[in-house]
């Protein structure tokens, strides 16, 4: 089964705490803090294997956690950090943010890698935080929580030249002569109901890569049809290859179907009509297909030179095709896309108010992603943790805010599952 757009959720480990412990040897006086830092969360990664052609491992999959880091612990032992979690994709995969739209990234090179999930960094442990007034502290920070983001993966198939044309015009066919591919080939409508890649190998050496997308028929770009599912594929390839059909018992008009075509491929977008074009009349093997392509052409003001007429089932002017698309591909150059510099990980981090504050029947609700972080890193089992909170938090100016809020004495604050009580 060809999978191509998925929908996937993925969350990057967490740092480990940081450890409050000291020293208790016997002939050590005064030993101080020994509380190592917890290791760091493993990411997110995202990396093109070569092998894949579709998106069909997250079908029954959708759901990726990091490993956490281990917490710190005594004689200034550190905690081990986490392996990153590495999910392959096929290349030609479009990774967006499922819940604001954003492209994060475009794989498209082999062992391409993008980080779509950083993994927490580690606590530290009380031993960073000794100084010359507090020689002892009962400090340590908890890890920093994992970036969690529900993602949405796309593939645009990568090919060199594709196939592009109505139902039953010939493509399956054309690949399966031109390649070793086996296409399920049939005399009906949408007998391909997903791309098919082949690889096409010429006596002087040159190969490329051709795919054979599901036949497009009008109003496709307005998701008619299979046409929408697969107009994502053409943007990929480098040549296109124009398959109309000359059969003159089939009853179709060859002039309006080209037409036709190109107008659902510039509906989708416009830059794909830019691409270079081979005109491939097909079934020349049908009688009145020789007059049918005469008024093709005049139609069309076209010359010999501008089309390759083909039959497949005589495989007569195949070899023709394919060495002319082999030079085409040779003269193809990229066009410039202007771009930012290369996206190798994806911040999350938005520019967001530090913290808000929501008065509510229970007490002054303070929300906010940094105040959220702040609270889950700090480690409240200690004293000493807890009168730290309280001076982040006034760094913060939320003591401040809560008393333009109308807090009182005695009145309960909420952050997250903790509350305390306003003094």
């Amino acid at each position: 089964m060809f999978v191509d757009n998925v929908k996937i959720s993925v969350k990057a480990g967490s740092g480990g705490n940081g450890s409050v412990a000291f020293r208790h040897e016997k002939y050590v006086p005064l030993g101080g803090p020994s509380g190592g830092n917890g290791g760091n969360g493993g990411s997110v990664v995202l990396v093109v294997d070569e092998g894949l052609r579709t998106l069909m491992d997250f079908r029954f999959k959708h759901n990726f956690k990091a490993q956490s880091g281990q917490n710190g612990m005594n004689k200034q032992m550190y905690g081990r950090g986490a392996d990153d979690l590495v999910i392959k994709v096929p290349a030609g995969t479009t990774v967006y943010n499922e819940d604001t739209g954003k492209v994060i990234g475009d794989l498209t090179e082999k062992n391409q890698h993008l980080v779509v999930a950083r993994g927490g960094k580690g606590g530290r442990g009380n031993i960073h935080f000794a100084n010359s007034r507090n020689r002892a502290p009962e400090v340590a920070e908890n890890g920093e929580p994992g970036q969690e983001v529900n993602l949405k993966l796309e593939l645009k198939v990568i090919a060199d030249v594709g196939l592009v044309g109505f139902p039953s015009v010939g493509k399956s066919t054309l690949l399966s002569v031109a390649t070793s591919a086996r296409p399920k080939i049939a005399a009906y409508h949408f007998t391909t109901l997903a791309p098919n890649l082949g690889m096409v190998q010429l006596d002087n050496g040159q190969d490329f890569v051709m795919a054979d997308l599901p036949g497009l028929i009008e109003g496709a770009s307005n998701g008619v049809g299979l046409g929408i599912q697969f107009l994502r594929h053409v943007e990929r390839t480098k040549v296109i290859l124009h398959l109309v059909e000359m059969d003159p018992s089939s009853g179709r008009d060859p002039i309006d179907d080209y037409h036709k075509i190109r107008e659902e491929l510039a509906s989708y977008d416009e830059k794909i009509l830019q691409k270079p074009e081979i005109i491939v009349p097909t079934k020349m093997d049908m009688p009145g297909s020789d007059e049918l392509l005469t008024e093709f052409k005049e139609e069309l003001n076209l010359s010999d030179e501008d089309v390759y007429p083909i039959s497949s089932v005589q495989q007569k002017g195949v070899t023709e095709l394919l060495r002319h698309a082999g030079q085409v591909l040779d003269e193809y150059v990229e066009p410039e896309i202007e771009t930012t510099e290369e996206v190798k990980e994806y911040n999350f981090e938005e520019e967001k108010p530090a913290f808000e504050i929501e008065k509510t029947e229970d007490g002054f609700v303070i929300s906010g992603e940094k105040v959220e972080k702040l609270f889950k890193m700090s480690n409240l089992d200690h004293q000493d943790g807890i009168m730290r909170f309280a001076r982040q938090l006034k760094s913060l100016g939320i003591e401040d805010a809560l008393r333009e809020a109308g807090v009182q004495s005695g009145d309960t604050v909420i952050i997250d599952d903790f509350s305390f009580e306003f003094v």
